[in-house]
């Protein structure tokens, strides 16, 4: 007889982020407490905030760390989180280590996705944050892409 293992899944606690406000109410928001993660880095990083049901962040995890102009992203990834944390809603983000936060064309196919797959879940895509230099950011819900 083929024994068939049984896992358990758990979220591991890896510490915080100090914010003023955990209430993501709009893009800036959003940015302020998304933006202490992203200050130095040399490669792009993508994460998803969880949020609950009155839009406060619950959780935030490392996505995918890239290299200098691209970071591989697949929404399994940005959803897990999510899931795992029992999310209402995903902002996510990543920064753009030239400072420039117009987004990609990449960019923008990923947000359509993960658009589509947030809908299917359950969980939607609130924003897609792009992070650039002393506060500069770019959100696909301000220009009316979600």
């Amino acid at each position: 007889m083929y024994q068939v293992p049984r896992y358990t899944i758990s979220l591991v606690r890896e510490g915080s982020v100090g914010v003023e406000n955990k209430m993501a109410r709009d893009s800036t928001t959003a940015r302020d407490i998304l933006s202490p993660l992203f200050d130095g880095l040399d490669r792009e990083q993508f994460v998803t905030m969880a949020l609950d049901a009155k839009h406060q962040a619950i959780g935030i995890n490392v996505v995918s760390v890239g290299s200098l102009t691209v970071s591989i992203v697949h929404p399994r990834e940005v959803f897990k989180p999510a899931i795992l944390l029992n999310a209402a809603a995903v902002i996510v983000g990543h920064n753009h280590p030239s400072g420039d936060t117009t987004p990609s064309p990449e960019d923008h196919a990923l947000t359509k996705r993960l658009q589509e797959v947030g809908k299917n879940l359950g969980i939607p895509l609130l924003d897609h944050l792009v992070l650039g230099d002393q506060g500069s950011f770019w959100s696909f819900a301000d220009q009316g892409l979600l």
